[in-house]
Formats: C-alpha cells, sequence, structure tokens
C-alpha cells in the first residue's frame, strides 16, 4: 500500500502497540550519497523555503517584553544572510518584569538522521548595531519538540547558557561565529540531557536593558574543533567547478556542473547577475548535487550565472567560468517534458547508487530503499529512456542493476519487503518489529513496473533477451497463492513474516490502491489464486469487508464497494465516501490501462476521472475554508502535512488543508484540461517556493505558509507515468502487451459476482 497511506487505517490497526514511524538519494557517485548524509548529521538550520517566516519556529514574549514575530513565528530575513538565500530575524526589547523566548526547531523529515555528530554547537549572528555581552539573550537546548515543556522521557532541556559567555561583545555589521561546546549544556529536567539530539535552540531573555536590539542568525551546525583554525593552519583551496552549463525554461534556469570531489566541500554558493550588473548569491546546494533550479518568475529574463565550491570555514574555491541562459515561453507540450524530465531526476540521480532502486524519501535515510517507489520509478525509467532524458544503454544498465539486486535480495515466499537496505538487500523494519517480512502490496507495486520494463526492453540483443528472461523468472517466483493464508479464505493478506506468520492479518479490501495486487495474482501463471477472489476479497461484501471500508470513510457511502452516490453532480459508481485519496486512482493503474478494464461496478477510466473531478470540485467548494484551494489549485492526496503524514482526502475526516501537487499532475490522462491549470499554479505562480530540482516539492498548506522539505518517491514517479499515458500511452500499453495480462481481465470479466 505504501508504508504512511492507506496502512494507517487497517495495517496501523494491527500495529498500534508496536508501529514506528520512522520514515534519499543522490546516485551519480557513491559521494553524493555520503556527502549529503554527512551534511544532515552536522547542519541544523542553513534556509527556509518560505521567504516571510520560518515555519519551524515559535516564540512568545510576556509583557512589557517584546519579540518581533509573525505568525507566532520568528521572520525571515532576506537581505542579510551568511548562507544564501536567507536567514532568521530575532528582534527584541526586554524589560523588567516581563520575558520573552524563541524556538528554532529541529526540521523534522523522514528517516533524518536522528543525532547530530560533533562536539560543538556552531552558529553565526549579526547585528546592524554593536550589542555588549551581558546584553545578549541566553540559550537552551531541549531534545524534545515541546522545547521548555515538560519534557516525558527521555526528553530534556539544558539550564540556561549566557550567549555573551560564547559569543564575546558583537561588534555592528560584521558576521560573528559562535562556539558554544556541547558539554557545556547540562540537564534541567529531571532526565539526562543528550545534546546531540537537540530538538529545539532557544533563545531567552537575558538582561533586562530596556533596549531594543537585533540578531541575524545563521548556519546552525554541531561538529567537531577544527583543528587546522586550532593551529592557524590554511587548508587547500578548493578546486573551481566545471564545466558549468545552464537551460532556460518558461519561468526558471537550470543550472549544471561536474562535481568537485574533495572531501572538505561542504557546499556549493551560486551567485547571479541581472543585467550584467554585481553578482549576488542566490542560493546554495549540497555536495553530491550538482544542479541548482533558479526560479526567476518570468519569461524573457536573461542572467548570468557562476558557482563556487565552499569548505566547513567558509572559504570559497575560484569560481566556475561565467555563464549567461534567458527564460523562454514554453507552450504546453515542452512544459509537460519540462515536468516530466524533472520528476525523472528523482529516479535517476536520486536513486541508491549500489542497487539502483529509489529511495523513500529525500533526504532521508540513505540506507532505505522503497520496493513499491521502486516499481513506480522503474516505470519512470521506461518514460525517460523513450524520451531520450537518457540512453536506451543507460536505461538497461540501470535495470540490470535493479534486477542484480532484487535477486540477491530477501525474498519471503518470493515477496519483497517493504524497505530493504540498498547495499545488503536485507528487509528493514521500518513500522515495527512485526513488518520484518514480504510485503505483498509494495511487491505488486513493484512487479508491476518489472513487467512494463519486461515489455519495453524487449530487443534482440543479448543482454535485453537476458532481462527479460531474469524479470520473468522473478514474476513467476512471487507466491502469491501463499499471502491468501489458507486456500478456504477468500482474500489475500498483505503480510508474511517468518518469524510472526500472518500476525498482522491486514485483508485486502476495496475500493483502495491495492487492486493491482489481486489483479497480478489471479494473473500469476505459476502461483496464482482464482478470479473469484476478486468478488469476494477485492470487491468483497462480507461483513468484515462492509465494516473496512465504513471505517476508513467514516460514512456509510460505498461501503459495499458500490455507491451510486453523486458528489457535486458527479455519480460515483466505486468508492467509499468521496473517492478518498487521488492515489487510489494513480497507483494500480500506471500500468494497468483503466480503459481497457471493466468489472461487474463500473469502468475504471469513467470512474478515476469521476474521482478526480469529485476532487477538484471538493477544492472549489472548500467546505473548510482553507487558504490555497481553488479551480486550480486542488489534489487531495496522501503526502505529509504540517503535522505529520496524512491520506489527505477531500471529506471532513482526512482534509486538513494540505494540497499535494502529484494528486492533480498524476490525474492527468482523467483531467487534462484541469490537471494542466492545477501544474502552470504550481508552477508559474507558486514555483519560488514549489519548484526545485525534482520538479513540484511533495506538498504546501498554504494557511499555515507551510512547504514540504522533503520528495516522496511515492509521489514523483506517477506524475513522470500518468503524464506519459496520456500523451502517449506507453506504460499503459507495455503493461497491457504482457499476455498474462490480458488472460487475467477476461477470468475477471467472467467471473459471476458471489453472493454473501
Amino acid at each position: 500500500m505504501f508504508g504512511y497511506r492507506v496502512s494507517i487505517r487497517g495495517f496501523a490497526k494491527s500495529l498500534v502497540p508496536l508501529l514506528t514511524l520512522a520514515f534519499a538519494l543522490l546516485f551519480v557517485a557513491a559521494s553524493r550519497a555520503a556527502g549529503q548524509s554527512d551534511y544532515y548529521r552536522h547542519t541544523y538550520f542553513d534556509n527556509s523555503i518560505t521567504s516571510d517566516f520560518y515555519f519551524y519556529s515559535a516564540g512568545s514574549a510576556e509583557a512589557p517584553s517584546t519579540l518581533q514575530l509573525v505568525n507566532n513565528k520568528l521572520p525571515v530575513e532576506r537581505e542579510i544572510f551568511l548562507s544564501p538565500p536567507n536567514a532568521l530575524r530575532l528582534e527584541w526589547q526586554s524589560k523588567a518584569g516581563g520575558t520573552w523566548e524563541a524556538q528554532i526547531k529541529n526540521l523534522g523529515v523522514r528517516n533524518r538522521f536522528p543525532e547530530f555528530k560533533g562536539t560543538n554547537l556552531y552558529f553565526w549572528v549579526y547585528s546592524p548595531e554593536a550589542i555588549a555581552a551581558h546584553k545578549l539573550p541566553r540559550i537552551v537546548l531541549s531534545s524534545t519538540g515541546e522545547g521548555l515543556q515538560v519534557a516525558q522521557f527521555p526528553g530534556s532541556f539544558s539550564a540556561p547558557l549566557p550567549l555573551g559567555v560564547y559569543a564575546g561583545d558583537i561588534p555592528a555589521k560584521k558576521w560573528v561565529q559562535v562556539r558554544v561546546p556541547l558539554s557545556a549544556f547540562t540537564s534541567k529536567s529531571i532526565y539526562e540531557l543528550h545534546p546531540e539530539q537537540m530538538q529545539n535552540l532557544i533563545f531567552l531573555q537575558g538582561a533586562a536593558d530596556d533596549a531594543p536590539h537585533t540578531l541575524i542568525v545563521d548556519e546552525i551546525r554541531v561538529d567537531d574543533d577544527d583543528a587546522a583554525v586550532r593551529s592557524g593552519s590554511q587548508s587547500p583551496a578548493l578546486a573551481a567547478p566545471q564545466n558549468l552549463k545552464a537551460t532556460g525554461y518558461d519561468r526558471h534556469v537550470e543550472l549544471r556542473w561536474d562535481a568537485v570531489n574533495d572531501p572538505q566541500l561542504t557546499r556549493y554558493v551560486i551567485y547571479r547577475s541581472t543585467g550584467y550588473g554585481e553578482f549576488k548569491p542566490i542560493g546554495i546546494q549540497l555536495p553530491g548535487i550538482t544542479r541548482y533550479m533558479d526560479f526567476v518568475g518570468k519569461p524573457s529574463v536573461r542572467s548570468q550565472y557562476k558557482v563556487v565550491a565552499q569548505d566547513a570555514r567558509y572559504q570559497d574555491s575560484p569560481a566556475s567560468a561565467v555563464v549567461s541562459e534567458a527564460t523562454r515561453e514554453l507552450n504546453d507540450e515542452q512544459l509537460l517534458t519540462m515536468l516530466q524530465e524533472a520528476c525523472f531526476h528523482y529516479y535517476w540521480e536520486g536513486a541508491d547508487q549500489h542497487s539502483g532502486m529509489a529511495r523513500e524519501s529525500f533526504p532521508g535515510d540513505d540506507r532505505i530503499v522503497a520496493t513499491g517507489a521502486s516499481g513506480f520509478g522503474i516505470m519512470a525509467l521506461v518514460v525517460g529512456t523513450d524520451r531520450n532524458f537518457i540512453s536506451r544503454e543507460q536505461g538497461l544498465e540501470r535495470m540490470t542493476r535493479i534486477v542484480d539486486f532484487l535477486e540477491k535480495a530477501d525474498r519471503f515466499h518470493g515477496a519483497w519487503a517493504h524497505y530493504m537496505n540498498g547495499n545488503t538487500g536485507k528487509a528493514m523494519a521500518v513500522f515495527g518489529m512485526l513488518d520484518d517480512g514480504g510485503d505483498l502490496v509494495e511487491t505488486s507495486f513493484l512487479m508491476q513496473g518489472l513487467l512494463a520494463a519486461r515489455q519495453y526492453f524487449k530487443g534482440d540483443s543479448a543482454a535485453e533477451k537476458d532481462l527479460y528472461r531474469r524479470i520473468t523468472a522473478l514474476w513467476e517466483g512471487v507466491e502469491w497463492n501463499w499471502y491468501r493464508e489458507s486456500d478456504a479464505n477468500d482474500a489475500i493478506y498483505w503480510h508474511w513474516s517468518p518469524t510472526w506468520h500472518f500476525q498482522i492479518h491486514h485483508r485486502l479490501t476495496g475500493w483502495n490502491e491495492v487492486m493491482i495486487t489481486y489483479l497480478l495474482a489471479i494473473a500469476s501463471p505459476t502461483h496464482g489464486v482464482p478470479a473469484s477472489l476478486y468478488y469476494t476479497g477485492w470487491a468483497g461484501l462480507s461483513r468484515e469487508a462492509i465494516s473496512y471500508r465504513a471505517g476508513w470513510s467514516g460514512t456509510s457511502d460505498g461501503d459495499h464497494y458500490a455507491n451510486g452516490k453523486s458528489y457535486f453532480g458527479i455519480k460515483l459508481d466505486v468508492g467509499e465516501g468521496t473517492g478518498g485519496p487521488l492515489f487510489f486512482t494513480h497507483y494500480s493503474y500506471m500500468g494497468l490501462d483503466p480503459h481497457g478494464f471493466t468489472d461487474h461496478y463500473t469502468n475504471y477510466f469513467k470512474n478515476n476521472r469521476d474521482i478526480a473531478l469529485i476532487n477538484r470540485a471538493y477544492c472549489i467548494a472548500n467546505p473548510k475554508h482553507f487558504a490555497g484551494y481553488g479551480e486550480n489549485a486542488w489534489g487531495l492526496t496522501a503526502s505529509d502535512g504540517p503535522e505529520g503524514y496524512v491520506p489527505h482526502a477531500p471529506d471532513a475526516m482526512y482534509d486538513t488543508g494540505t494540497v499535494t501537487p502529484t494528486g492533480a499532475l498524476a490525474s492527468y490522462p482523467y483531467t487534462p484540461a484541469e490537471s494542466m491549470q492545477a501544474f502552470k499554479h504550481f508552477y508559474r505562480d507558486m514555483g519560488a517556493e514549489m519548484w526545485d530540482i525534482y520538479g513540484p516539492r511533495d506538498a504546501y498548506d498554504a494557511g499555515v505558509n507551510w512547504v514540504s522539505p522533503i520528495y516522496m518517491g511515492l509521489n514523483q514517479a506517477p506524475i513522470v507515468v500518468m503524464v506519459e499515458n496520456q500523451r502517449t500511452g506507453l506504460v499503459w500499453k507495455m503493461f497491457m502487451s504482457s499476455p498474462e495480462i490480458a488472460a487475467m481481465i477476461k477470468k475477471i470479466e467472467a467471473e459471476p459476482v458471489a453472493a454473501q
């Protein structure tokens, strides 16, 4: 299903006592993954995605003291910064009888390394006017998201430290780096403090001097002492980035350069000049990533660019050669190709460098590869090959590497685990102790991609013939019937573990994204299940199935699989409530062409189109009055929101104000005009914050000014594949050309609906 998609409704019910939600990327060389992993083990704050206030902050003041806040958060400083394009602004006035506190929170993303590495806390401060040391605030570390609130074990917080002891007097208009040994922070809680696990850096009122002060804060890091600094020696200068190239698009310019392979590299800094004026820093890029998107916001803007490499001491390399490029108006077809290629790079550059499999998220845990997202990524690879984003030889090499990995990875009666270690192929129990075996749903997503690739790479060369044979062997090795548990059961079950067996016991029941699991199980030429399970399991009318559907949607609409109600004037044949999150209409239909699949209830192209139209109509009606919804801003589907993962849907239960672009964009085959309208809004109107190296960011919530800091492997590939399916039908044609699939559809169409 998804890891944190529909499994939240059923899988989590089974795993509540043990479920752990510890929810990456870069391929080109091993240094990419290592560089980024290391970066997030040290960097606490470098920049804010949003430009007005920093979402991951909080503050309060008690009169008569004051603290400048925007929506109870710290303002973003856009003119004065150490690492472009912004910093944080701390502006206060401390008075006797009052107090204030400002929290800078750790950016919580999936599987981000839970501890920082280093012995010191470093950050830089700048003040427009000089501030004496004794007038500076105090600082506190907290290892809980609640900051100074009562800590639950093992969370803790430190006793306040006077910042002036470590910063000294702050001169006017000069950046000063502050170094505080982590050992200086001692617990003020009843629990031991582990500063390396900090979740909050908190500034507190210091001396009540009744004077206004401003500190700009930037580049918060945890690191060891710099031996070179202590000795006074100079480290060798980094080499200049080479072969800088620029490509202009509709509203942005993409920069590419060759990697600087030096262990001293900490980041790249990008400079821009418009109108041949002064070069100004506009952004940074992580080590291992050699692309940057400069969103200028309109066509026909010519700019000049250069890039420097920077080390941990903020020493710049010589600059690259200067390049010049302009944005240009693109037509709809060119925009779609731009979108597909950007999202494709998540699975090309962003793949695990050993296995070729897709990472679960970026940034994330470098070890984890995701089985279902990899299946989606394989279909994106087919599209990328066909559109010449990469050569056929490159696509074949990547597919061969993936198959090499899958043949050696852990399998459980032919099924792979939800998550695996990309280096070893061992199952990783991300969702808790019981989740240490086979995941049939994720395996079906993977197999959907493998079968499409098998049919695409079906040439006469020895390499392609060998790939065809090996994918067929993987396909025929999945024991779909084993996951029925018993021949007496009328449904398929999600998980099996050699230790826990069927203890999770999550029955696969539609309507949701797992239709493809039933279809492939019925299609299997070696370990198939009866076609009757489609109507007894997937579309079953047992008490358990009816209860499952009602529990998911919170309504009896569609609890008998068929729905028949109308929403916003649109009749829905199948689906709980208003149809659920839009990924229900994507995941099973990236390979399976819904035009050609009709069961006893509906045609699934029609049904999916209706669900997409209902989703859009709901966002236009906007019954909860969330900011940012409208005819060009829709797409409620699974993603993180400001408060974590939610399977966003057009209903009272799962509508939280978060829009996920893949919802509208991957619905392109069903709603081409409406999806294109949404894409132009996400890109042209919101691109300054929403468009980056892998296309549109994962999600946003306009009401709280939140933009997702991550990309998800499950969300970028559906955009690539479903847009292509509307444009050429490529992946549908490949998957549907599998002889096993045509035979399966005939079986289901001929199967009577069993009375229950």
